[in-house]
């Protein structure tokens, strides 16, 4: 294999890769990126059976063939050259580097033993890519990092009719989004793992994007590339397990206001982080205290419907919720006891969002 590229668009595909697709650090061949050159350019591609993502690039191609050499060291590599074109050639058993005045050789892994990327499942519709990644970069907010309940680590995505809907929980908290979309096959409905579309949301572009399927896959492509993962079954996280019926005070303030008052405030938490949401007339106060942080408040102007009360939320929860109203009027729907409360834009937008927060007990 012999082939010249442009280095930043080699870099960026071999980064893509290496955040999509880690890799089995166990096993060498399913850390290692495989290149193939061809007369249509370069195509980059990582598996480590689980996930599997491809980037395709233009290069001139001076001798086709495919490698395999380790991800990391490849994108790493790639990354620091500031050579505008970057030359890749077979060198016996490594795959040389070049650029002027400098030369890097890496290692050639089996690519033989590599599985590759295969085709693409079924195509199920198209969404726009924009508002896919902000409603996935919403969603991925409240997906459980515990490993050890893998059933919570995942995005639920479904379709209904024009509208690609998702909903991700740890059971404290729970993001619900959703946009219009394409449908053109089967229904989507896929539990997705939050890490894989935290970082997709990172990489989508702002065009359309191709939503595939099948019953163990679901798969995004979109110019040239296409990512791929194995799912889990998700159809016990549905949003109506979450009874809402029950609000008696509604309150509408500014979101980033909010915000900024729960990041000073929950400086001085006690080790739950456990802060306090009191509803007054036109206002609201969020106080913590804890005895070796000390005591704080602050008050946010509001307009509130209904009786006052009073609720307790863990700071960070919040946090997560506020961040996907930023610049925007929100509503917080309160339910009495502890029941959950929903966060929720004044104007609607694309992507609708919904955020549910479940209420703690309050500080003592």
């Amino acid at each position: 294999m012999d082939l010249t590229v442009t280095t930043t668009e080699l870099a960026s595909a071999a980064s893509a890769l290496v955040k999509l697709v880690p890799g089995k650090l166990v096993d060498p061949v399913l850390s290692g990126l495989l290149l193939t050159a061809s007369a249509s350019g370069v195509t980059l591609a990582a598996n480590d059976r689980e996930r599997a993502a491809r980037v395709e690039r233009a290069a001139v191609v001076h001798t086709e063939g495919r490698v395999l050499v380790p991800a990391k060291p490849l994108a790493d590599t790639l990354r620091a050259l500031e050579q505008e074109q970057v030359r890749l050639v077979v060198e016996g058993s490594k795959l040389a580097i070049r650029a002027p005045g400098a030369r890097y050789a890496l290692p050639l892994l089996d690519a033989d033993v590599h599985p590759g990327v295969g085709a693409a499942p079924q195509v199920a519709g198209a969404v726009d890519g924009g508002l896919f990644a902000s409603a996935l970069a919403t969603t991925v907010l409240a997906a459980s990092r515990d490993d050890a309940l893998p059933m919570f680590t995942g995005v639920r995505v479904r379709s209904e009719d024009d509208r690609l809907i998702m909903v991700a929980t740890d059971r404290y908290q729970m993001a619900l989004a959703s946009l219009p979309w394409s449908p053109a096959g089967p229904p989507v409905d896929a539990l997705v793992p939050a890490s894989l579309l935290s970082e997709l949301a990172k990489q989508l572009p702002p065009t359309q994007v191709t939503v595939y399927v099948d019953r163990d896959r679901f798969a995004l492509g979109w110019d040239g590339a296409l990512t791929t993962t194995a799912v889990l079954d998700g159809s016990f996280l549905h949003e109506s397990k979450i009874h809402l019926s029950d609000v008696d005070t509604t309150v509408t303030l500014d979101a980033d206001a909010l915000a900024g008052a729960v990041r000073r405030v929950g400086l001085y938490t006690d080790a739950r982080g456990v802060l306090l949401v009191e509803i007054g007339d036109s206002e609201i106060r969020v106080r913590a205290a804890d005895q070796r942080a000390g005591e704080a408040e602050e008050t946010v102007k509001a307009t509130i419907d209904g009786g006052r009360t009073g609720q307790a939320y863990q700071s960070r929860f919040l946090t997560d919720a506020l961040r996907c109203f930023h610049g925007q009027q929100i509503r917080m729907e309160i339910q009495p006891g502890m029941r959950a409360t929903v966060f929720s834009a004044v104007e609607p937008t694309e992507p609708a969002v919904r955020y549910v927060v479940m209420p703690m007990l309050p500080p003592k």
